[in-house]
């Protein structure tokens, strides 16, 4: 490479630092420049990156951890590979001589990998089947980057921060933009479960996707037996470390199973953390947590966030969430990875997925639901009736009656599910319509975004992430992998990823272990859990591990004091939406942008048009500096 292309790359890599503080390592040929920082989990002394095959043909970098290391490496040395190290890394390349690029197929883990092969001056770029590791992507200028990081790209001036407007449009009505694009015009994702190559002789770039969620075999038996097994075997391999582990427990279902199953697999001591807000509120779940970690007796480690503290640090953390996310929550996630970095914790254990793939959302349900009505709703008053549901009121009292009263007995809320069902082009899953924030943004933001964002959602509308070319795979399934590839991945996963590796800790999630995802879909496939109480398969599968009482608890999970969050937020940041940089990009109309400066909170809203413009006007400032 040449001394301009290799300083962007060490330019690149040292936006990275956080993410790997013990050590760097660099690779260069005619075509390829690699390089990468290290956080050290597995071979301390001896898996530093790159890693080679053999003869060195081969070079490899990879963030995250290969789970089935240990069996990898018995295989494939009985296929009379050497090793050199007893990293977790070494396996790829000794797969990659035998299998090629379907050497990913034989991985249990989290990753993002890339690969040189210098034989037949390829590259070779793998993420992850349920996106836990990132990669981002840009071509500039007749030459290819990628990084773990937006910012990376940002920051080392290889792309300016010009908006894209559809991504925009999706972010003020998701909270979030659904991959593979980015907020960044020229910058995308590789998404979940793809493999890239960059050939060079000639130029050529393919992708293609190697694993999908709904292809999972049917699997027949006791669905109870059968999650739990699978449970109990991730539980072994994603523990795997040269370096102590920890566990962020909320208290709710998803981190007390995952708590349940790991204490007993956990060689040594495993350490639980979690937050708290100041002031009672009651979403603070540290009562909660803290008797599951003394029935487990496992030693137990309380956050409390101030809310001076939660402001001070508002911008800071936008920046390190890396992507513009308008989750006010993300403090917690942010508070207990650090906690846990503080107490010499390297690698967190957490429960995210179990909402998505076991039911937890009514909205999901909902979809479901009416998704199943579309198929048999003909057009009239017979189609209406056949689906009109009576929604009694809840007690006699003011509260009860008035939603009972306003819904007029459910003929409101069925004529308006009447007009989805027959409206709707057939290739559109009902889904995220039926989220209460996509609703009321997609309702309201006219007032206030400028005109090339609203153009946009005229060609590229919102809705188009959940277009589905038909034929469809059954509905509950593909109820699960839009909620997997959309809200758990760009709003949880992202989170999870990004403000751990803030303060250099890795998080491993035991419940988007593809094997056991498979595992869920396989018997989905020949039997419903639908209509069974919320996440009722995963509780019945823990009971030997987690006393159901634990489990049964109503769900609130890291969940701040919302509303007074906000006010203090805008109390101090308001102002920065005027004539702010998301006006002099015509982003906001200045009218606009000075009505969301008074920090409005709508009834019903859960994340607000305002704080959403708080967000990204911060994002954008701390992107551009």
């Amino acid at each position: 490479m040449q001394p301009p292309q290799r300083a962007e790359v060490l330019a690149l890599i040292a936006e990275l630092m956080h993410r790997g503080p013990d050590g760097e390592g660099h690779y260069a040929s005619k075509h390829v420049e690699l390089a990468m920082r290290r956080l050290s989990m597995i071979d301390l002394d001896g898996g530093g990156q790159p890693i080679y095959n053999e003869d060195k043909s081969l070079a490899v970098i990879c963030n995250g951890e290969i789970y089935n290391y240990i069996e990898l490496r018995e295989l494939l040395k009985k296929r009379d590979h050497k090793f050199r190290t007893q990293s977790d890394v070494e396996t790829i390349v000794h797969l990659y001589e035998d299998y090629g690029i379907d050497f990913v197929q034989y991985l249990r883990g989290m990753f993002a990998i890339a690969l040189w092969d210098e034989r037949t001056q390829k590259l070779v770029i793998a993420r992850d089947r349920m996106g836990e590791k990132p990669v981002y992507l840009i071509e500039n200028d007749g030459r290819f980057y990628f990084a773990s990081e937006l910012k990376a790209i940002l920051k080392s001036g290889l792309s300016p921060v010009d908006l894209d407007p559809v991504a925009v449009n999706q972010f003020f009505q998701f909270q979030y933009i659904p991959e593979p694009k980015t907020i960044v015009k020229g910058v995308r994702k590789l998404p979940a479960a793809h493999i890239l190559t960059v050939e060079t002789k000639p130029w050529k770039i393919t992708e293609h996707c190697y694993w999908k969620l709904e292809d999972a075999e049917p699997l027949t038996g006791n669905p109870v037996a059968m999650i739990e097994s699978e449970l109990d075997r991730v539980s072994e391999i994603v523990i795997r470390s040269d370096v102590p582990i920890g566990l962020a427990l909320s208290g709710g279902v998803d981190s007390s199973v995952v708590a349940g199953f790991v204490v007993k697999k956990y060689p040594g001591v495993l350490h639980a953390f979690s937050v708290g807000y100041e002031g009672a509120v009651l979403s603070d779940e540290r009562q909660d947590a803290a008797g599951l970690a003394k029935y487990l007796d496992i030693p137990f480690h309380e956050v409390e966030i101030k809310d001076a503290e939660m402001v001070d640090f508002f911008p800071e953390l936008v920046f390190w969430r890396d992507d513009p996310i308008a989750d006010i929550s993300g403090h917690g996630y942010y508070a207990v990875q650090k906690a846990a970095s503080e107490a010499g914790i390297k690698g967190m254990l957490q429960g995210q997925g179990g909402d998505e793939l076991f039911w937890g959302y009514d909205w999901v349900r909902q979809a479901l639901s009416e998704n199943r009505a579309r198929l048999k709703t003909a057009p009239g008053l017979g189609g209406y009736f056949s689906n009109f549901e009576f929604v009694a009121p809840k007690g006699f009292s003011r509260a009860g009656l008035g939603p009972f009263l306003r819904n007029m007995g459910g003929l409101l809320s069925s004529w308006e599910r009447y007009k989805r069902l027959i409206a709707l082009p057939k290739e559109r899953v009902i889904f995220y319509d039926l989220a209460r924030d996509f609703n009321l943004a997609g309702k309201n933001m006219r007032q206030y975004l400028g005109h090339e964002i609203l153009e946009s959602e005229l060609d590229h509308p919102a809705y188009e992430t959940f277009m589905v070319e038909k034929p469809w795979p059954p509905l509950d399934i593909l109820m699960v992998k839009l909620i997997t590839q959309t809200y758990l991945l760009e709003n949880g996963v992202v989170q999870g990823d990004r403000l751990g590796m803030a303060s250099a800790v890795e998080l491993r999630l035991p419940l988007l272990d593809h094997r056991f995802v498979e595992t869920v879909i396989g018997l989905r496939k020949t039997q419903r859990d639908d209509g069974l109480q919320p996440k009722e398969w995963l509780k019945q599968a823990s009971a030997r591990r987690v006393p159901r009482h634990f489990l049964d608890r109503p769900k609130r999970g890291f969940e701040p004091p919302v509303r007074r969050w906000h006010h203090a937020l805008f109390e101090k940041y308001g102002d920065t939406l005027r004539d702010g940089w998301l006006v002099s990009k015509n982003v906001l109309t200045p009218k606009g942008a000075k009505e969301l400066s008074q920090g409005p909170f709508p009834k019903f809203n859960i994340v607000p048009l305002s704080f959403k413009a708080l967000v990204l006007e911060t994002w954008a400032r701390q992107m551009s500096a």
